[in-house]
This record gives structure tokens, C-alpha cells and sequence, in this order.
């Protein structure tokens, strides 16, 4: 018997379920046990990062069948399907890293052409990484199914000596390692307990930042992102997700109705609030993109400047996610949005209810340990903000959650380097200096290829106790573990000629966070004659394959280091074929 909640004839699936030219399609069904009565419900794609990479994705594949079963009760037809993933933990420090914001646009193109193929329906989206989070939900705005996202959830903290540890603890250590101020036992015993669970990495860092962004932004399930992953307890929120979907498509809301200005905006305070991390301000470009929304770097960075910052979450603060759940999780933050006005109350959600009426539900009140209240926040302004200048005039981004207002202001001599490797090499030999800027170029988008992140370098400053003596400035990007004065998303990148490319030892450089100002003291004229003389992009080992075909592709930083022209350009939207 079909459903009379959903009419089959205006679903993309019709195309292969339905009619007598469609028996070969069913008779492959068939083959796979799919009955009658299912081929002719709506399908619904379960689409998971899951792999045996790394520990953030070990966890979903398990998570995915509980999905399954909520969209089976709703009245769908689930399958479940795979995408890659990059971990950024694995990735860091090396070559690999090129791969890891690549693999964002292979995720959401993979899920794209696996949905467009096989005529789903909806979507039901699971990823537990830095880029699979992003890649996921630009792929649902993109397709503009009815969509929920699930975060496949954080790994539980480690304990040694007393405290918790996670991994930036580790990446810390190897600085103190090379410094001499940690034995090679004391380092063996760390990196043994310091993961002990599945679930992406454990501070605010990128996949618990996008993490809180999917339920800010409406495409999750309010609180769904909080459990760690090991916990059972999430199974609950997956077979709710599947249900909910299944709701969607009979209401016919969609992801580009969730993924407005407004709910972006949304988004973009609740990574303020946190201390997120940076990558939000490239990510939330690149989702917007998918919705043919203009909303670049500098729309994200004017929000984080008038957004109080009031989350207390490592790396800038002392606690980590699963100390975020047990607190009331993001819909206690956004609660406390709410009540400065710093929330758009009337963004549908996943669940087909407003953000209005979700905080409504909300009744417990802060902790003041890890959530503080709005009105008593650690810092007036977001943990993130935006700065701009002569040596950045398409805008870069830092995290300054956890640093004072002294030490958001660095003016110094550059140090100019090519490439990461080369900064790493003068950060373990120790042959920069106090007071330096380390400008680390070609590392953007194009000019890496695949603009890297620099988490191995900063942390080695950390270990070292020079991480508040110098600043850093890249057009690459920092892992959302970062602590320190360290600027990236530097635009335009080197490899288009912008001022980073210009830059030599010795120029004076000034940081100012609190005025939003990156510039070098170098005047417009002088400028122009370094650019006149400039040789051009520095020339890469990439000259074939995947990361060769994203350097000709990528767009600018500011605008979220898109690789195609996005919803402004279509012509046809995939729901309506």
C-alpha cells in the first residue's frame, strides 16, 4: 500500500521507481531485497564519511543504522552510502595536508553525483571530521533536498596526571620534546592516553566548531551534536534524525529554506561565542555559496566582532566538548544568544519548528564554568575576529579567545618564509627570533596547493613558550587548535599576487585585533614596484592529478575557497526535476 503522506509523482525518485520502463531499476532492487511496498515509498540517502582513518570517523557507520531504522519508521526507504574523508589529526604536518580542504569539495561534489544518479529524495548526512562536517551540509544546500545533518560526535578526553588531555596536548608536547623539556617516556606515555575513544578531537576546534554550526544553522537536530560519540544514547538522536527527515519531505521544506542570511548569522555567533575555530570563516562562505547567498569572510568577521565571547572551550579555554554536553550544549548557548537579541528567532529547522520556539523548550541555565552568562561574558567581543589592511585587503582571520588585550597587538619585523616546511625547520632549530612576524607564504588555496593547515608549526612555538613572543601570519590557514597570535586566510594568497607575495625579511608588520588592522609599513608606491618586479607563483610539484585540478578551480579565500560558480549560476535545482 503506498503512503498517502507523500506524493511520489513530484519526487526525484519516480524516476527509477516508477512506471513500466522503470522495471529494469526495480528489478536491481529486487536483487537487494528492497520489497514492493518500498520501492514505492520515498527514498532517502543515508550518506556517511566512514572510514578506518582515523578515530572521528570509526563511529559512523554504527550510527548510520539507526538513521536507518528512523527513516523506515517515518515511512522512507533508507540507503546508506559512503564519501571520503581526510582527517586533518592524521594529515597535519606533512604532505598530506594538501588533500585535507580539497577533500571538503570532493565530499559535497561525491554525495552530489551519488544523490543526482540514484534520484534520492532527501538526505540524512553523517560526518565526524574538520572537512566532511562543511562538505556534507554544502552538499545538502546544494542538492536543496530536504536535509538533517548528524555529527557523528567528539572523542572523549584522556587523563594523565589528574587532567583531561586531548590531542593539541600531544601536538604541544612535541615542541617541549624538541625544547628538552619532556623525556621521550613522558611523550610515549601521552600520546597513549590522550585519545582514548572514537570521536573527532575534543576542544573547539574545527569539527565540534561546524559541529555546533549544523544545529546553530537548523540543519541538525537541536542538542544532537553534544554526546561523545562512544556514548549509545546518540543512537536515539539518529533514529530522530530519520524520522525527521521524513517529515521534511512531506512538508516539502528544504535545505535552502533552513539555510538562510539569517541562519547563517546564527551560525556565525554561536563559533563567536565558543571560540571557535577560524575555519568557520571559510566554511560559512562556502555553505552560503551552495544557497547562492552572498555572505563572505568579512560578513562572518563583522558578527564575530560585536558577538560576545562567553563559551569557555579549549584550545583558548579550559574545557572540551563532552564538559560542553554535560552543560546544556549549544541550546543553552544560543539561549544565551537570545537573550542579548543575537538571535534570529524565526529560522525554520530540521525539526519544521522555528529556533524560536526550540529555545523555548530550553529550561536549564548556565553553569558559569564552562557556559558564563551573556551579560558576564570572558570577553566583550567573539573569540574570532577579522582583520584587514594593506597586506591583507581581501581580509584575514584570528583566534584571540584566551588572550588578553595586550597581547592582541604585535608589531615586528617579518621573517619571511616559502612554505611550511621551511618555518618548521627554524621553529625546531630555534633560529627565529623573539619579536618576529613568521610569514609563511604559498600556502593558499591555489598556491599550495590545498592551503594547509599549520598546526604542527604553531603548537612546536607553544611547547617551545614562544607562542605568545611571536606572531605568525599565513595564507594558509590554522587548525581550530591553535592558541597565539596567529593570522591566516591571509588574502589575497601569495599565488595571486597579493601583498604576502611582496613581503621581505625585515618589513615591519602590525597585528592589531582589537582595531581589526593587519598592514606592513610599506607605502602604496613601493608596493607597486615590488609587484612590477614580481616573478610570479612560486611553482609546485602539483602539475597533474586531483590537487593540480583544485588549484585551477579554487576561488578566493574570502569567499570560502569555492570550486564552482554555486546557485547563483544554476540553471535547473536537483529537487525539481
Amino acid at each position: 500500500m503506498k503512503n498517502a503522506r507523500f506524493d511520489k509523482s513530484k519526487l526525484p525518485s519516480r524516476h527509477v521507481t516508477e512506471g513500466p520502463s522503470r522495471a529494469p531499476h526495480r528489478s536491481y532492487f529486487y536483487a537487494m531485497g528492497i520489497s514492493e511496498e518500498e520501492i514505492h515509498q520515498p527514498w532517502v540517502g543515508v550518506a556517511t564519511c566512514w572510514n578506518e582513518a582515523a578515530p572521528c570517523n570509526i563511529a559512523l557507520n554504527r550510527q548510520a543504522q539507526s538513521v536507518k531504522q528512523g527513516v523506515k519508521i517515518g515511512g522512507g526507504t533508507p540507503r546508506e552510502f559512503t564519501t571520503i574523508t581526510v582527517t586533518d589529526g592524521i594529515a597535519m604536518g606533512h604532505e598530506g595536508m594538501r588533500s585535507s580542504l580539497a577533500s571538503r569539495d570532493a565530499i559535497a561534489d561525491t554525495v552530489e553525483l551519488t544523490m543526482r544518479g540514484h534520484c534520492y529524495d532527501a538526505i540524512v548526512g553523517l560526518a565526524g571530521c574538520d572537512k566532511s562536517l562543511p562538505g556534507m551540509m554544502m552538499a545538502m544546500v546544494r542538492l536543496n533536498t530536504p536535509s538533517v545533518f548528524i555529527y557523528g560526535g567528539s572523542i572523549l578526553p584522556g587523563r594523565l596526571n589528574g587532567k583531561d588531555v586531548v590531542v593539541q596536548d600531544v601536538f604541544e608536547a612535541v615542541g617541549q620534546h624538541q625544547a628538552g623539556n619532556m623525556s621521550d617516556a613522558e611523550l610515549a606515555i601521552l600520546e597513549r592516553v590522550a585519545c582514548p575513544s572514537a570521536g573527532a578531537c575534543g576542544g573547539q576546534y574545527t569539527a565540534n566548531t561546524m559541529a555546533c554550526v549544523s544545529e546553530a544553522i537548523g540543519l541538525a537536530l537541536p542538542n544532537s551534536s553534544g554526546m561523545p560519540a562512544p556514548y549509545e544514547s546518540r543512537d536515539q538522536y539518529g533514529q530522530a534524525s530519520g524520522v525527521a527527515v521524513m517529515n521534511l519531505i512531506e512538508k516539502n521544506i528544504r535545505a535552502r529554506d533552513i539555510v538562510t542570511r539569517k541562519a547563517l548569522e546564527n551560525a556565525a555567533r554561536v563559533v563567536a561565542c565558543t571560540g571557535g575555530s577560524t575555519n568557520g570563516g571559510l566554511h560559512l562562505p562556502a555553505i552560503a555559496h551552495e544557497a547562492g547567498i552572498d555572505f563572505d569572510l568579512f560578513d562572518v568577521c563583522d558578527i564575530f566582532r560585536d558577538t560576545p565571547y562567553f563559551v569557555n572551550l579549549r584550545p583558548g579555554g579550559e574545557y572540551v566538548a563532552k564538559d560542553l554536553y554535560e552543560a546544556g550544549g549549544v541550546p543553552v548557548v544560543m539561549r544565551e544568544l537570545r537573550k542579548a537579541g543575537l538571535i534570529h528567532e524565526d529560522c525554520i529547522t530540521a525539526t519544521g519548528r522555528t529556533i524560536g520556539e526550540e529555545l523555548d523548550l530550553v529550561d536549564r541555565e548556565v553553569d558559569g564554568k564552562v557556559i558564563h552568562p551573556v551579560s558576564a561574558p570572558l570577553s566583550k567581543t567573539g573569540g574570532v575576529v577579522g582583520l584587514r589592511g594593506n597586506l591583507a585587503p581581501d581580509g584575514a582571520i584570528v583566534k584571540v579567545a584566551g588572550m588578553t588585550e595586550a597581547e592582541q597587538v604585535f608589531t615586528g619585523p617579518a621573517r619571511v618564509f616559502e612554505c611550511e616546511e621551511d618555518a618548521f625547520e627554524a621553529v625546531q632549530a630555534r633560529t627565529y627570533k623573539e619579536g618576529e612576524v613568521l610569514v609563511i607564504r604559498n600556502e593558499g588555496p591555489a598556491g599550495g596547493p590545498g592551503m594547509r593547515e599549520m598546526l604542527a608549526t604553531t603548537a612546536a612555538l607553544s611547547g617551545q613558550g614562544m607562542g605568545k613572543k611571536v606572531a605568525l601570519i599565513t595564507d594558509g590557514r590554522f587548525s581550530g587548535a591553535t592558541r597565539g597570535f596567529c593570522v591566516g586566510h591571509v588574502g589575497p594568497e601569495a599565488a595571486h599576487g597579493g601583498p604576502i607575495a611582496l613581503v621581505k625579511d625585515g618589513d615591519m608588520i602590525t597585528l592589531n585585533a582589537l582595531t581589526g588592522e593587519i598592514s606592513v609599513a610599506l607605502g602604496d608606491e613601493e608596493l607597486a614596484n615590488r609587484k612590477a618586479g614580481w616573478k610570479g607563483p612560486r611553482e609546485t610539484v602539483y602539475a597533474s592529478g586531483a590537487l593540480w585540478k583544485y588549484a585551477q578551480l579554487v576561488g578566493s579565500t574570502r569567499k570560502g575557497a569555492v570550486t564552482h560558480p554555486g546557485a547563483k549560476a544554476e540553471k535547473h535545482v536537483y529537487m525539481d526535476q
